[in-house]
């Protein structure tokens, strides 16, 4: 691990890319804005919730503010129903690569980030056939069953705690019986390589991150989180990719009375915890040769 400071940005070119990688919460898109300001930019998402236009104020979303202060593309662009991957991502970022304005990508979806700079391999497009019985597997015995026809290799590389990655590996070995183990290994050249971009990831104290965290859902609440659930209640559909928004589940089972507000945002936020420790294992075990700056001091 490297290393870094905001001072270290003088010495950069830039006219290079920034990535900014980082656990919910910690203040990455700050972070980005402080940038933006400074050198001058567009703030591009790498967050794959953020895509959705109904979680503006639960997924955290720049302000209409920032927006309206500095350019930021990818945020919001989706309706709620769009299915969308990390090759829908690249695609619509390729042509922001070779823009006017220096990119400054920042999100805390590492598969973004890991593919790239590293490339990702060519997926076959999965059937609504496949996708509804594994949709129906986990709604019936939980995501965990899906492990069972994984292959090794494959179970041995993913993120077993993440459902969304589970379900999305069995999908592709049930399509094309083929492990997802192997087409990773067709995987193209990337991209973006490290090589042509200043790569950073916020390094974050456990207690700090966790008090930011807590911190947060109350404000969102404020901010009109409780609204934006109202608004998807009468047409809820949890199987949506747009429905694994952290706190979404929490808030529908508040307004549907199977929870007070008080333990939806208790829940929440052990859940939010709970995703942030996933996503500094996937940053401490993926991106060792990135910068990292000590979010703490970073802010401000």
């Amino acid at each position: 691990m490297n290393n870094f400071s905001l001072t270290d940005l003088e010495g950069i070119d830039h006219r290079q890319p920034i990535l900014i990688a980082g656990p919910t919460a910690s203040g990455k898109s700050d972070l980005a804005l402080q940038i933006a300001r400074r050198y001058g930019g567009l703030v591009v998402n790498a967050d794959a919730i953020q895509v959705y236009s109904n979680w503006r104020v639960l997924s955290a979303r720049p302000s209409q503010q920032d927006e309206a202060e500095i350019d930021h593309a990818l945020y919001g662009h989706l309706e709620r129903e769009a299915n969308y991957s990390v090759g829908h991502w690249l695609r619509d970022l390729k042509p922001l690569l070779s823009g006017d304005k220096r990119p400054i990508i920042t999100g805390g979806t590492g598969l973004y980030f890991t593919a790239l700079s590293q490339g990702l391999a060519e997926l076959p497009q999965i059937s609504e056939s496949i996708r509804k019985e594994a949709n129906a597997r986990v709604q019936k015995f939980g995501y965990q069953i899906l492990l069972e026809d994984i292959d090794a290799e494959t179970r041995k590389k993913l993120d077993i705690q993440n459902p969304m990655r589970v379900q999305r590996a069995w999908e592709v070995q049930k399509e094309t019986g083929k492990s997802l183990s192997y087409w990773h290994s067709q995987t193209p050249s990337p991209d973006l390589p490290l090589a042509h971009c200043c790569a950073i990831v916020m390094k974050t104290d456990t207690e700090w991150l966790n008090t930011r965290i807590a911190q947060r859902f109350d404000k969102m609440i404020m901010a009109g989180a409780l609204q934006e659930a109202e608004l998807q209640l009468p047409s809820w559909d949890e199987s949506l990719l747009s429905s694994k928004a952290i706190g979404a589940q929490e808030l529908i089972a508040h307004l549907r009375g199977q929870l007070s507000l008080e333990e939806a945002k208790q829940s929440a936020t052990i859940a939010t915890r709970q995703f942030a420790k996933r996503q500094r294992t996937w940053f401490r075990s993926k991106m060792k040769n990135w910068h990292w700056v000590d979010a703490a001091h970073s802010l401000g």
